[in-house]
């Protein structure tokens, strides 16, 4: 009885299915998913050097998405290569600390992107409100504390729900419908009461989400406002020009997160397939999609990836 009681408080390794119902499509699944990875980690990768090398960018905005970059990296590196392991070679089995190390890196990348997004939304406010003010109030200095404040502030939020699944007894089935390690989806399989674990699992991290949602609706409102007093037609258009990548970055980071969260919680009658399926293809698009977003919509950083590839196309 006692070993039992032990062993229930010190899970063996757990099953990860993959996506259910799929199975037999695994190896073809994996091919598009490690092609859209592959994109992911060369495109974060070309703008973190373009950002370190580049002195004229240098700045607030591209420090911001420096650590963007940086959180899209760990989000989609701490999911796909499992996933991939899963599809290619059958290799389903996870440690509960490896599982409990994939989930909070998973969860505390998807609250510092929604936190960075936010820093991001008040740097356009201040080049575009306060644009003769904007090199005193986003100093080194300010840049850094903010940069600090999101990472500390994701950590305190996540870390909680490591703490929550440890004290859990796991005397059922280890088996996880799932590609990676969530947390609702790890807490389920205890056998004990999980109101905690669900309560502080999607209250917290969507009250965070949101206000931080509404941060940066505050600051497109009054940026909108100002740029509708600016007196000319290409002043406004110049405006608006250096805010829409980073409105598609927020159009493509929380639409999808809201509807996936939203259907987990109350879609009953959507299926466990495709609720796999979009949290897959959700921790693996917007990281790819966001380098190619900024390269397209961004006049600097564009100028410089043309730079850098007639250069190598030139040595070659």
């Amino acid at each position: 009885m006692i070993t039992s009681n032990v062993s229930s408080y010190n899970p063996g390794p757990f099953l990860l299915v993959g996506i259910p119902g799929l199975e037999h499509f695994h190896v073809w699944i994996g091919i598009p998913f490690c092609v859209i990875y592959i994109i992911a980690v060369v495109g974060n990768c070309i703008l973190l050097y373009l950002i370190t090398v580049e002195q004229s960018l240098h700045e607030p905005m591209f420090f911001f998405l420096s650590m963007l970059a940086m959180t899209d990296l760990i989000l989609s590196t701490d999911g796909v290569p499992k996933t991939l392991s899963i599809f290619w070679m059958g290799a389903r089995e996870i440690t509960f600390p490896g599982c409990l190390t994939q989930m909070f890196f998973l969860h505390y990348s998807f609250v510092l992107d929604s936190a960075i997004l936010m820093a991001m939304a008040f740097d356009r406010y201040v080049a575009i409100c306060s644009p003769l003010r904007y090199a005193t109030i986003l100093t080194p200095k300010t840049i850094v504390k903010i940069a600090v404040g999101i990472s500390f502030r994701s950590f305190c939020i996540i870390l909680p729900v490591v703490f929550l699944l440890t004290r859990l007894p796991f005397c059922r089935t280890r088996i996880i419908p799932h590609t990676y390690c969530e947390h609702i989806g790890v807490a389920r399989l205890a056998c004990a009461d999980i109101s905690i674990n669900i309560w502080y699992g999607f209250c917290v991290p969507i009250m965070t989400v949101i206000s931080d949602v509404v941060l940066i609706a505050v600051s497109y409102t009054l940026i909108l406002c100002a740029v509708f007093r600016l007196p000319s037609r290409d002043a406004r258009q110049k405006a608006l020009g250096t805010c829409g990548s980073h409105i598609c970055v927020i159009l493509m980071f929380y639409t999808p997160a809201f509807f996936s969260i939203l259907a987990h919680r109350f879609g009953h009658n959507v299926s466990l397939t495709f609720h796999i399926m979009f949290a897959n293809l959700y921790i693996v698009i917007p990281p790819a999609m966001n380098p190619i977003v900024y390269g397209v919509k961004t006049k600097q950083i564009r100028e410089k990836v043309i730079l850098l590839f007639s250069v190598k196309s030139i040595e070659g």
